[in-house]
């Protein structure tokens, strides 16, 4: 079956490895979108891996991949909070779509962190894995694209 996967990140992971290493640790985005990659390796999905600050940018991104795409991976970062025209993006995409958190955004130390406004529409979550949620993400888009033959 195959298709695109969209590995989506949102604000300050541009800057992941330099920011706050003890919380999400050392490894960069290119290392993410390396795992994500490997994931797909020798399949008919590809990824397309994107990172923005922007929330209008974030929304363009999720209404172009909402019909067509074989799911979404997004770690929405600060966005998880009050985004909620990415919330409402999501609501009308037709593929499967996982959010996903380097930290167990349970544990943090602001209960407002702990709150994720896109829990409520999308497939599933991962928290609280490092980076290894990613393809973890990209690995279960895959499995739901191909139960549904």
């Amino acid at each position: 079956m195959g298709g695109t996967i969209l590995v989506l990140n949102g604000p300050n992971l541009n800057l992941l490895g330099e920011r706050e290493p003890h919380i999400y640790g050392h490894e960069t985005l290119a290392d993410v979108q390396a795992m994500c990659e490997a994931e797909v390796a020798g399949s008919d999905y590809a990824i397309d891996f994107r990172q923005t600050n922007a929330e209008h940018e974030a929304v363009e991104w999720i209404q172009a991949a909402r019909k067509g795409h074989a799911g979404i991976v997004f770690n929405p970062a600060a966005f998880t909070y009050a985004a909620y025209p990415i919330l409402d993006a999501i609501k009308m995409v037709d593929c499967p779509v996982v959010e996903v958190h380097i930290s167990n955004i349970h544990r943090r130390e602001a209960e407002w962190r702990s709150h994720s406004i896109m829990t409520q529409v999308v497939t599933g979550i991962v928290s609280g894995l490092g980076v290894h949620g990613y393809p973890l993400g990209v690995r279960h888009v895959m499995w739901l694209r191909e139960r549904a033959k």
